[in-house]
């Protein structure tokens, strides 16, 4: 809300200054948002008189005026405006004057010069160059009453300041200038001058038909017909200029009334052509079919939701928010009907905002307009309307049909301690809010407020909390350092935290993505294989109904929509948490009972293994790029792959990952059926581990080096195709030597074509075997190796593959 501060003090005016009466209203909780002046400075501009103005004789759109300033002389000064003639009273800038800095920054000096040959001694000016406003059309005309040779700063009240204030929307009492004087007062203490309402002399007895038939959308309407108003009268400069200082243009004498006292106390109003109202007036709910003509001349079509106030023909206004066109008054309106009414708050809210447009009457409607001035502010209405326009007076009209009932609210002492955070004495609540004009009754340690009609934010105990904090002062609360021990949690040197597998991450080469918690249900049926998600109540779009319970769904997703944008190697991570029903969790500080929320790390691979380049053929990502990515997420700890099956995996090429005996994981191609739903030319390989199996780490501990050296044993085995290396691996490790320290597999050999029986050779493999070479470290740490030890070692691995897995020796 904007206006003028010389307004705001002739309600209230304490001994504050400009900047402290806003850092006032700022620590009260109504926020001015900017502070500015009502005109840039200048000096030696005084009101001057125009006595004579006849043509440039070297110019024809110049004219050399003969201007009073009341000195006693006459000033020679040539002016081009337009609107220069005899008579009219404007700002005259006398030699020496500075006026506000043009374009180039640089304040304007007025001399004593010539124009085309004339003496000049001084300027006509205009609003724009005044910098009062944008208008350049002509000379700023004053008024007819205005003094000669008086500073022009003090004719316009120029030396007055702008508050804009930013308010919240409990904040409804103060959308008036009346409304912020009573703040005002009771932050300050000074006095406030309330508005005197004198009854207009009544000299008619015409009266409205009115029907109140909707006691839920309007709970009081209060009319009065006056007759005989000069629609085509002036308004008042001084009305002009206190509009305009609220950011309200003039419109025509009636319009600028109502707007007036809108901003002065809060109270929106409308004015009708009487003699176009057809009838009485209905106000009630629209009805579907139902259109009106707006002033500003938008047609809407109005239904069952919306007010309205309807004559016998038609619908003639929407109730709270705007006019109609069709009961408009114009400059040919003779007599009118004034109506001020209370509307509630829940038949006006959103209303204006399902047409696309805000008005200053719904925006205070909405938030609530006190219900008990509807007369005060006719008659407010009515001596303004007579004192500008003329005109008789009829009776008031006053319809009270359901007004809201002010509910009492107590306010603990003790609990206003405790919430605002300083010591407080019932006698300084009360205080408070007795400044604030609120009607109490004290109790032991209690305090019962009956809210007035005007405050539509108090409603419970917290309110009135608020109410004493502001206006005993937040600047007043004390800075308390907290008391509570705080123990910093140090991590464990066993533990790494989340960010260090990240940046392991992105050294790979993958990049983060993040991605919502909630998803689509069809992927957790698909990529998840959870039947029975976690539904959303509420969710945000209809695609995005269950809670996920794998992060893989998303990583396909975040895929194809690269692989869209013409992304031909795609490599993704994501660090989240999954969410399961879980009926064994209770609540705590970090869970929530019935649902586990475990956080996990999912990467995905796709397109070519590396990135373009020259030293090596390009070949596509494939299981074992991201098997060697995980080993290395695990590092120092190694961890064992075993074939698996997952939802969303190639059940021929996925393995789960295992960690000291547990489960961590799953690492595979995208199962075919979902490469091909999502049509991918390439199945992506993906990963999905357990985040807190990666958080370990082994603490380094001191080994002493061996001082001996080891021995390198290659073993060449034959086993069927269909045993993996991982069960050899068991086998050679089986007869548990002290002395292997390492089995490396280094090569695999696969017979090129089927082998008749008969064709065989002695050492040559059938067509479902293959060969498995193998190193075998051995060392030890006290002595070396014998060949007997060596011998021994690996003929116990050899007997022990040959027991277990079937495996023998290549020829």
């Amino acid at each position: 809300m904007q206006f003028p501060e010389s307004w705001l003090r002739a309600f209230c005016n304490p001994p504050l200054t400009s900047q402290q009466l806003a850092d006032t209203l700022t620590m009260a909780g109504l926020e001015v948002e900017e502070l500015q002046p009502v005109a840039p400075p200048f000096s030696r501009v005084v009101v001057g008189e125009i006595v004579s103005a006849e043509q440039h004789p070297n110019a024809d759109r110049l004219r050399v005026c003969q201007v009073d300033v009341g000195q006693g002389g006459l000033l020679n000064i040539v002016c081009g405006a337009p609107n220069a003639r005899v008579g009219i009273k404007v700002p005259c800038a006398l030699v020496g004057a500075e006026l506000p800095p043009g374009e180039d920054g640089k304040p304007f000096q007025i001399k004593l010069g010539k124009l085309r040959g004339v003496e000049s001694q001084g300027m006509l000016c205009s609003a724009r160059e005044l910098k009062l406003s944008e208008d350049h059309g002509g000379l700023l005309e004053l008024p007819a009453e205005a003094q000669l040779g008086r500073d022009i700063r003090e004719q316009l009240s120029l030396d007055d300041m702008l508050f804009t204030l930013k308010l919240t929307p409990n904040l409804a009492h103060c959308l008036s200038v009346y409304g912020i004087a009573r703040e005002v007062a009771a932050l300050t203490g000074a006095p406030l001058i309330e508005p005197a309402f004198t009854a207009a002399p009544v000299s008619l007895q015409d009266r409205l038909p009115v029907q109140v038939q909707a006691p839920d959308l309007c709970g009081r309407f209060t009319g009065r017909i006056v007759r005989g108003v000069n629609t085509r009268a002036t308004t008042p400069a001084w009305m002009v200029e206190r509009l305009a200082r609220c950011g309200q243009r003039s419109v025509s004498p009636l319009v600028d009334i109502s707007n007036y006292v809108m901003f002065e106390l809060g109270r929106p109003s409308h004015i009708f052509d009487l003699d176009k109202i057809h009838g009485g007036l209905q106000v009630r709910w629209g009805r579907e079919g139902e259109s009106l003509k707006l002033l500003n001349g938008n047609t809407v079509t109005v239904d069952a939701q919306v007010g309205v106030i309807a004559d016998g023909g038609s619908v003639e206004s929407l109730a709270g928010i705007m006019g109609g066109d069709a009961t408009a008054v114009s400059d040919d309106t003779r007599s009118i009907y004034i109506e001020a009414a209370f509307w509630w708050p829940k038949s006006i809210a959103g209303r204006s905002r399902r047409y696309n447009f805000s008005t200053d009457a719904g925006h205070r409607f909405e938030r609530g307009v006190d219900p008990s001035t509807t007369v005060e502010h006719i008659e407010r209405i009515t001596q303004l309307v007579q004192d500008i326009c003329g005109g008789q007076a009829g009776p008031m009209d006053d319809h009270v049909v359901n007004l809201p009932v002010s509910q009492p609210v107590t306010l603990r002492v003790a609990r206003a301690v405790k919430v605002i955070g300083m010591p407080l004495t019932q006698a300084q609540c009360v205080g408070a809010l007795r400044r604030l004009g609120l009607v109490l009754a004290e109790g032991e340690g209690t305090i019962t407020v009956t809210p007035p009609a005007y405050r539509f934010d108090i409603q419970i105990e917290e309110d009135l909390i608020e109410e004493v904090a502001r206006v005993v002062g937040y600047n007043q609360l004390p800075e308390t350092p907290p008391l509570a021990p705080i123990t910093a949690k140090i991590r464990s040197e066993a533990k790494r935290g989340p960010f260090p597998v990240r940046r392991l991450l992105a050294g790979l080469g993958y990049q983060e993505t993040i991605n919502f918690s909630f998803v689509e249900e069809r992927w957790e049926n698909e990529l998840a294989g959870n039947p029975d998600p976690i539904r959303l109540l509420n969710p945000i779009a209809s695609q995005m109904s269950v809670m996920r319970s794998s992060l893989l769904g998303s990583l396909v997703s975040v895929l194809k929509f690269n692989l869209d944008r013409r992304a031909d190697r795609v490599r993704l991570f994501e660090l989240g948490r999954v969410f399961f029903k879980d009926a064994s969790v209770v609540d705590s500080d970090t869970t929530v009972a019935g649902f586990h929320q475990p956080m996990r790390v999912a990467g995905l691979a796709y397109g070519a293994a590396d990135a373009l380049q020259w030293g090596a053929p390009e070949r596509a990502t494939d299981y074992f790029d991201l098997k060697g990515d995980v080993q290395a997420l695990l590092a120092p700890y190694r961890p064992e792959f075993r074939v698996s099956e997952h939802p969303a995996m190639h059940p021929g090429r996925c393995a789960s990952v295992w960690l000291h005996d547990r489960c961590i994981g799953h690492v595979g191609e995208l199962h075919p059926r979902w490469r091909q739903a999502y049509e991918l030319t390439q199945a992506p390989v993906l990963f999905e581990l357990a985040l807190e199996a990666m958080l370990d780490r082994p603490v380094p501990a001191y080994q002493v080096v061996s001082r001996h050296q080891p021995v390198e044993r290659d073993l060449a085995i034959v086993v069927k195709e269909s045993v993996p290396f991982a069960a050899v691996l068991d086998a050679i490790r089986a007869p548990a030597s002290p002395w292997l320290r390492e089995v490396v597999l280094f090569d695999v050999y696969r017979p090129k074509k089927q082998a008749t029986q008969d064709s065989m050779s002695p050492g040559a493999l059938a067509a479902d075997e293959k060969s498995l070479a193998v190193r075998l470290v051995l060392n030890r740490d006290d002595a070396t190796l014998t060949d007997e030890d060596i011998d021994a070692t690996v003929t116990a691995a050899v007997d022990s593959v040959a027991q277990r897995v079937a495996g023998r020796l290549r020829a």
